[in-house]
């Protein structure tokens, strides 16, 4: 999986490509702890529109983000989603759990 980060005015915006799956975690959690700290972010966008896949294990570091986010008081946003990984993010109800666009 490739991640890339860019940080503009309150928001955050992390974009990954690739497989989104357990090997994923030693990359996109720290990508996720800068955003999570800076003062002046409010929204933190995980921009998903280049995922080919996504297992169990990653829709966990989606809800650990959530966690995170809401104990930094930060809005998480999943974007662009592909068809098949939107699939997978409504049968486990994650339009209830995060803002989907």
């Amino acid at each position: 999986m490739n991640i890339a980060s860019l940080t503009q005015n309150n928001q955050a915006r992390i974009s990954l490509s690739g497989r989104f799956d357990f090997n994923s975690h030693r990359e996109f959690m720290p990508a996720c702890e800068g955003p999570l700290t800076e003062p002046s972010v409010v929204e933190v966008v995980v921009d998903i529109a280049e995922v080919e896949a996504i297992d169990s294990s990653a829709l966990g570091m989606l809800l650990v983000l959530r966690h995170l986010g809401s104990a930094a008081n930060k809005r998480i946003i999943i974007e662009s989603c592909a068809t098949a990984v939107n699939a997978v993010l409504r049968s486990a109800n994650f339009q209830k759990l995060f803002t989907m666009r």
